[in-house]
């Protein structure tokens, strides 16, 4: 029987949740710092408990806000813009070709920077290239949607590419090398087979020939606001950009990445070493562009480690009364059935309680529950990155599913594309279970073979 603090957590998470589904444009640290408030002062949640939470979080979160920095300064050597121009030249006005450009666009980005930094960074590039190209709004659809699709699932291959898979790392006592040895293969080609659907799903609408266009000078289809917190999409060019700048910037960002696994295959800090790219950027951008560090303190979306923290101490209130309790008395006896078994159960069920609760608390939740089930090492491992595959592709079946993809939806809308969920669920409900079903089938056959 459930007391009265138990209850006030349940309402303190279901509140959270519900606040940030009904109003994704409000910051989503306010209400998840007010319902881990609320979850701290019924008693469920220890004030001795927050230094663990932190220490789980920390890494994760330290990791994120210097991915994010990296991205800031790419915008200001005009990366981003480079990067749609050579989409375009790439398409070769085949709207066919356009619409796989994007998708790798889309799949790069997540891995350079994160899930949904790529959301905020390809969108509005897509929405003024679309309008230049002057397509119907049933045309667009198809770039729109495959694109943060691609986007926000890319964030499984890598878990540097998503915080709550950093967190998750964490929890499990998982380094980032071994995620990516056993994940990248099985994401990937869950990635391109995501592609190839939506390729069949959308070939009827995609235009055959598409006008040549060029993408300077950018300007913001709004005048005066930027579109989201990392890219001003009028901001100009640097005018001393040689013609192997930007290669030059892309080995940089690329060995900066590959470091994080070394670092991790060596038991170094993965966090100090992504603290340590960025400030060798930011110094770059300093003697190249003689633009101080300074508005990294304006530009930097802290508030993703109140969010972090907050939504763990609520999730760990959830464990405190007995939820993960429950879920092992469910899943213990199936996960332990086999690798395959394991995958499919944690797989499927995180792409549910995404889809009702948001992923986020949802890869916490199945994280924490795993940690208690006794079961072997590899069995605990696998178990985590199937509940990964959920979290990270299962989860786009409904908008809600994740914060990326509701961002993506007000993002659009306002730049008057209508989409509405049932054009959304339309396309998922084809591709995404697919999907995640040959994802995680695959992952329990490579983890089977490489070990």
């Amino acid at each position: 029987m459930l007391d009265a603090s138990a209850w006030i957590t349940i309402a303190a998470f279901l509140g959270t949740i519900g606040f940030i589904f009904w109003r994704p444009r409000v910051n989503e640290a306010i209400p998840a710092s007010i319902g881990a408030a609320i979850v701290l002062l019924s008693g469920t949640v220890s004030f001795s408990q927050l230094g663990t939470i932190a220490e789980t979080i920390g890494g994760a979160a330290i990791t994120i806000i210097a991915t994010i920095v990296m991205a800031i300064v790419l915008e200001s050597f005009g990366f981003f813009q480079w990067a749609a121009e050579k989409v375009m030249e790439a398409s070769k006005g085949s709207g066919i070709r356009l619409f796989w450009m994007t998708n790798l666009l889309c799949f790069l980005m997540t891995l350079f920077v994160n899930n949904d930094g790529s959301i905020l960074i390809t969108t509005p590039i897509l929405l003024m290239l679309l309008r230049r190209l002057r397509l119907k709004n049933h045309q667009k659809i198809p770039y729109l949607l495959s694109g943060a699709l691609i986007a926000t699932a890319s964030s499984a291959p890598i878990g540097v590419s998503n915080i709550v898979n950093l967190i998750a790392l964490k929890i499990v006592h998982m380094s980032l090398y071994m995620h990516t040895a056993m994940m990248f293969v099985p994401a990937t080609l869950g990635l391109v087979l995501l592609s190839f659907l939506l390729f069949l799903v959308f070939y009827r609408t995609l235009p055959r020939r598409i006008p040549t266009v060029s993408m300077y000078p950018v300007k913001s289809p709004v005048p005066g606001r930027r579109e989201h917190p990392l890219m001003e999409l009028d901001a100009p060019l640097p005018v001393k950009r040689g013609k192997g700048f930007i290669r030059n910037i892309l080995i940089f960002v690329f060995l900066v990445r590959v470091s994080l696994f070394v670092a991790s295959y060596f038991h170094f800090p993965v966090s100090l070493m992504a603290v340590i790219g960025s400030v060798c950027l930011l110094a770059w951008r300093w003697h190249y562009l003689r633009i101080s560090p300074k508005d990294m303190i304006r530009k930097t979306p802290w508030y993703i480690l109140a969010f972090a923290f907050s939504m763990y101490v609520i999730i760990y209130g959830l464990k405190n009364i007995g939820l993960t309790e429950q879920l092992i008395h469910y899943l213990q006896p199936i996960a332990s059935g086999g690798l395959l078994e394991a995958s499919l159960s944690m797989g499927f069920l995180i792409s549910l309680l995404s889809n009702i609760f948001n992923n986020h608390p949802a890869l916490m939740v199945g994280t924490l529950t795993l940690t208690n089930m006794g079961l072997d090492p590899l069995t605990i491992k696998i178990s985590y990155l199937a509940s990964v595959i959920g979290s990270d592709m299962g989860s786009l079946l409904l908008p809600i599913g994740t914060l990326a993809t509701l961002m993506w939806m007000h993002i659009v809308r306002k730049d008057k594309v209508r989409i509405g969920w049932g054009d959304y669920v339309k396309v998922t409900v084809t591709v995404v279970p697919l999907t995640v079903l040959f994802t995680l089938v695959v992952l329990a056959a490579w983890v089977s073979w490489i070990f």
